[in-house]
This record gives structure tokens, C-alpha cells and sequence, in this order.
């Protein structure tokens, strides 16, 4: 079992951040590209490794516990270069309880014939989070598991550290490799549809939530599974759900819900920091979060030090797509700062098997376009091969 190893290193002052989202702006106010670096601007890449940066960008689900060799997603997994995947137990379109997993076994074989498919390391990706939200279900055979509220309740290191490392042992196992976890958003507002009515949140107090999500992750990493920290910068305050539309959090956000993000980005503890798809005027009076880069570049990177993977939440929930196109959303989401793009392609609008061929044609056309730099997307592919070196990929 490969263990994950994390530097030791003190980022930026927490106190300063505060200090900095009381003003009225951060980071860029022009949403432009990432600064690319003189010497690898001259030269463009190769087609083939322009096409291979934005596969790698790509994490896209897709329907099946096996698949044919001639399907689809098969098929664009493996020309296309994709970088991963995310499993489902739950079709929503079909509404349908068989969507990628059905037992151990089947879902062992399924990442075995997905890695084969692609010829090259790649990211599996799942929301293990404990409780109602974890796709491997006692229905299928696996064992329950409590919600992060409940494990924060009983507030004991060794049950918080035993069932994540139980967790991270059957991904492992199983052949996943990225869980979408742990929460950190706080959980400041109990009827919040989307975090507190779902138990997923430990606690109001940041205190807790850091303690417990830092058991949990160093539990992940000993097993080899990748830690993907959400929602950035928090969830836990809005009164809406983001599958449904754009939570406005202007009036109800506090500048306490970046604290979990702050002191385990201190500690380099988390490898992914997942994106929430909110709006708040005073992060940035234009853009949801995901797509803001006075959110992520601004806030994340430059004030809290984060030089990891930043990962979206799907780009095809509600609060995303009811204001924009694929393209748009795709453009707006790259030169906002993020690495890997989900779309989970499980919505009550319905499959699409082409969705993973469509998003990486039109990256190809905005880089065609000059709308994105090929530096830019270098850029990210570097920050994903990292997180492949630390499982031990080649």
C-alpha cells in the first residue's frame, strides 16, 4: 500500500486573509489567463500534447458497471486522453439505483477495465463522505458508515481515524483512488438543504471541523487515496441547493468559513480543494466562485498559499449551467484558475455520451481561438501529474 507523503510548511497568516477579505476586492480584477512564463510561451506544443494537457483537464462520469469495448466513454477515454472519472450509485436522469456500482467485485472490475481503457494513469474519483452521502451503500454490500456530524458528536480521534481509514482501505481496495472528501464547510445554517439537513458538515466550530478533517485525511493518505477538501470557500451558510441554482451567500458567508481551508492548506495537508459553485458580492461581484478568479486565484492561491489541484464541483449543476453554455462555462472556469473540470454528466436533463467529447473540442477551439493560452493549460497539467506522482504513477 502506497502511502502519501505531504511537506511540512506554514503558508500564509490567517489572520492577514481576514485582514484582506474586509477590503472590497481580491486577486485580478481582469478574469484573464494565468500569467504565462516568457521561455515556455515562444514555442507552441505539439498538437498531441496541446490535445493530451486538455484530456487531462477532463473528469467525466459516465453509465455502465461494464462497459463494451465500443462504448463511448471508452472510447473518448482513451483518444481523448482523459484525466478521470467520477462513480455514481444513482442514474438521476433514469432515476435509476444502478448506475456504476453494484457490488465489490463489479465495481474491482470496472476500475481495472477503466485504467486499461486508458493506457495511462488515471484519476477515479467518488463522494465517500460518510452517512447519507456515500455512493459505496450497505445496499450494495458495503459497510455503513456514520456522517461527519456524527462522528464530530462523538468528538473521538480513534472512531474519526478508524472509519477513514476504513474508508480509504476499501477505495484502495476497490481501485479509487480520489475520494471528494472530507467537508469542510461549517455548518452555520442546520436546515441548509444541501450540507447541514444532510449531516455532512462536523460542526459551526472550525476547531472541530479541522481536527476531525485532519484525522481523516492523514488516514486517506497512509491507504493512498487522494483528499479532495470542499467547498471553497464554504457551503455552510447558504439557504439553497447548488444542484438546483445559484445560492446567494452575500448577506449570510462569514470570513470564519475559510479557517478549515486556511489552517490545513497551513499544514499541506489537503491535495484537492474542490470549488463551490456560490455567488458573493464581496468576493466578486460578477461570477460564482468556480468561475471567479478573485475567488481562486485571489483568495486561494495567492492569499492562503494553495499551489495544489483546485477541482470544480460539477460544471453541469444548476446553479452553472442555467447561466451558461458548455463553452462559456469551460472558458470562464480555466482562466478563473481551475485544474480539473468535472462534469458528472448524472442530471435530470439526461446522459449525453459525447459530453466528454464535446467539452475537449471546444477547449480545443478556445485555445484556437487565443481566448486560452496553451500555458495556461500546462500549467495544470504540471499540478495534476503531481498529484500522479504522489500515488506512485509514472
Amino acid at each position: 500500500m502506497r502511502r502519501i507523503r505531504t511537506a511540512s510548511r506554514m503558508g500564509p497568516a490567517i489572520a492577514a486573509l481576514f485582514l484582506f477579505m474586509g477590503m472590497g476586492g481580491c486577486g485580478p480584477s481582469d478574469p484573464g489567463d494565468l500569467p504565462a512564463s516568457p521561455a515556455s510561451s515562444q514555442t507552441a506544443p505539439p498538437t498531441e500534447q496541446l490535445n493530451a494537457w486538455i484530456g487531462q483537464m477532463l473528469m467525466v462520469g459516465f453509465r455502465g458497471t461494464r462497459l463494451e469495448e465500443d462504448d463511448p466513454f471508452l472510447v473518448q477515454l482513451r483518444d481523448l486522453h482523459l484525466g478521470g472519472t467520477v462513480l455514481f450509485d444513482y442514474d438521476v436522469a433514469s432515476q435509476s439505483r444502478l448506475r456504476n456500482i453494484q457490488d465489490a467485485d463489479q465495481v474491482r472490475g470496472l476500475s481495472r477495465q477503466l485504467r486499461a481503457a486508458a493506457g495511462r494513469p488515471l484519476l477515479i474519483a467518488i463522494d465517500q463522505e460518510g452517512g447519507r452521502i456515500a455512493r459505496l451503500k450497505p445496499r450494495h454490500g458495503f459497510p455503513p458508515t456514520l456522517s461527519q456530524q456524527e462522528l464530530a458528536q462523538l468528538d473521538e480521534e480513534e472512531r474519526t481515524r478508524t472509519q477513514a481509514r476504513q474508508v480509504a482501505g476499501l477505495l484502495s481496495e476497490l481501485g479509487i483512488n480520489v475520494n471528494f472528501a472530507p467537508v469542510l464547510d461549517l455548518n452555520l445554517h442546520t436546515e441548509n438543504p444541501i450540507i447541514g439537513a444532510l449531516q455532512r458538515s462536523y460542526s459551526a466550530d472550525p476547531e472541530v471541523v479541522v481536527r476531525h478533517a485532519r484525522w481523516t485525511i492523514e488516514e486517506f493518505h497512509k491507504q493512498g487515496v487522494l483528499a479532495a477538501v470542499k467547498h471553497f470557500p464554504g457551503h455552510g451558510s447558504s439557504r439553497q441547493d447548488s444542484h438546483l441554482g445559484l445560492p446567494d451567500v452575500t448577506s449570510h458567508w462569514s470570513q470564519e468559513e475559510l479557517t478549515p481551508f486556511a489552517r490545513l492548506i497551513e499544514e499541506s495537508l489537503p491535495d484537492m480543494v474542490m470549488t463551490a459553485h456560490l455567488f458573493n458580492a464581496r468576493w466578486d461581484e460578477e461570477r460564482p466562485a468556480t468561475l471567479s478568479p478573485k475567488v481562486i486565484q485571489g483568495i486561494l492561491r495567492q492569499r492562503l498559499g494553495f499551489q495544489g489541484v483546485v477541482v470544480s464541483d460539477d460544471l453541469q449543476m444548476g446553479a452553472i449551467s442555467q447561466r451558461y453554455g458548455l463553452e462559456e462555462t469551460l472558458l470562464k472556469a480555466v482562466q478563473a484558475g481551475v485544474d480539473i473540470l468535472v462534469l458528472a454528466n448524472n442530471t435530470p436533463d439526461g446522459y449525453d455520451p459525447q459530453i466528454a467529447a464535446k467539452a475537449h473540442a471546444a477547449l480545443r477551439r478556445l485555445v484556437d481561438e487565443g481566448k486560452l493560452t496553451p500555458e495556461r493549460l500546462r500549467l495544470s497539467a504540471e499540478r495534476i501529474q503531481r498529484l500522479h506522482r504522489k500515488l506512485g504513477h509514472n
